[in-house]
């Protein structure tokens, strides 16, 4: 028997639960490929790795001829994972009015008269945000002007940025700070104190 990964719907994030799920080891999240990756000889075909998938990704296949249908449904399978963001993350799509262009964000720093919430991402550095916090509820009550970005290799080494997606915070042109990776639930004081202090002493 065999476990099979959907990658197309798979956003190999190393926080995913389904990997610590496995009793027996055999989901390796690997640093190299940055993608996870299955050791079948490990496998016992207990199902406890395809019931904790919330989106689907993983089939236990119990037969020859099982293994062959489902390897042939994924590679039919015309979703990628930018598709089931919102579907799996349960968020409203994007607004356009959010997305600006990386060359125009000196007329939002320097002509809205507030601080800006950069938040830079791209289709390949969505990870798993199941756990993740909303910017919304990170940015609550707080006023300031909030876009998102597509990132740029100039715009990236210009603020050493390593880690996506990444939130820069900005005040009359002027870089104060940033947060980058996963905006895991269990900092979210920390980070929400954080953004505040920043922002005042600005």
């Amino acid at each position: 028997m065999s476990v099979l990964i959907n990658h197309k719907i798979c956003d190999n994030a190393p926080e995913c639960d389904w990997i610590k799920a496995c009793p027996f080891w055999a989901f390796i999240w690997d640093s190299k490929t940055k993608s996870i990756t299955i050791d079948n000889s490990k496998c016992t075909s207990c199902w406890i790795c395809e019931k904790a998938c919330p989106i689907g990704a993983i089939k236990v296949a119990k037969t020859k001829e099982e293994y062959e249908k489902i390897k042939k449904e994924f590679n039919a399978d015309p979703r990628k994972v930018s598709d089931l963001f919102v579907d799996r993350y349960w968020s409203e799509p994007m607004k356009v009015s959010f997305l600006i262009d990386v060359n125009k964000i000196d007329f939002y720093v320097k002509e809205t008269g507030k601080p800006l919430i950069l938040e830079l991402f791209n289709e390949n550095s969505i990870e798993c945000l199941i756990k993740s916090i909303p910017v919304k509820d990170l940015l609550q009550n707080m006023d300031v002007v909030y876009r998102k970005v597509e990132i740029t290799w100039s715009f990236v080494s210009k603020f050493d940025i390593k880690n996506y997606p990444s939130l820069l915070i900005f005040n009359q042109w002027k870089f104060l700070w940033k947060i980058e990776g996963y905006y895991d639930t269990s900092r979210k004081d920390e980070l929400k104190s954080k953004i505040s202090e920043v922002l005042q002493k600005a």
